[in-house]
């Protein structure tokens, strides 16, 4: 879906304009989205597949919830919608714990530019794996991953195992150390 999104400066200040995403990635304008990792409270974490039909990254495992803030959204709105679009579940704005806002800029073969500030939540996750419904488009699959295994897995980037967006290490060893800084 082609959405309009808010395009912010370099410091992810907001600049007054609006445009389709596919402009947004095609000039390489600057803009937000939401990153939600959900974790259980007996020390799991849910990943989530990226769907095969994903332009970049398919079917590598990220972010339990990832998405862009739509034109005229706030960063909590939109994680919101993001949420309830990806995966099924409704929860509320405060049950999203901030633990930073992460610039990311990146240049696809496909001629995709994405320079985007990925606004970055935890959040627990009450319901059964089984409860959750993964939006077709977006997600391959779910699966939950003990901290140890996900600490395994960030090891491994880089050593060809192609499991997750291999760009993304330092990224994924702040996630989980604040997660596990939450739960304590």
């Amino acid at each position: 879906m082609d959405e309009y999104l808010d395009i912010v400066d370099a410091q992810g200040h907001p600049t007054g304009k609006s445009e389709l995403k596919s402009i947004i990635h095609t000039k390489g304008y600057y803009h937000h989205t939401a990153h939600i990792w959900f974790y259980t409270s007996d020390g799991n974490i849910l990943l989530s597949q990226r769907s095969a039909k994903k332009a970049i990254c398919p079917l590598l495992w990220d972010v339990s919830v990832a998405g862009h803030i739509d034109a005229g959204e706030t960063i909590e709105s939109g994680s919101i919608r993001e949420i309830e679009e990806e995966i099924g579940l409704s929860i509320s704005e405060k049950a999203l714990h901030k633990i930073g806002v992460f610039e990311c800029l990146q240049s696809y073969d496909n001629g995709i530019i994405d320079n985007e500030f990925h606004n970055t939540f935890i959040a627990e996750l009450n319901v059964p794996l089984e409860k959750l419904i993964k939006q077709e488009e977006e997600v391959e699959a779910l699966k939950l991953v003990s901290f140890e295994d996900f600490k395994a897995l960030i090891r491994s980037i880089g050593n060809n195992n192609n499991h997750f967006v291999p760009s993304n290490k330092a990224y994924y060893e702040f996630v989980l150390q604040a997660i596990t800084k939450h739960i304590k």
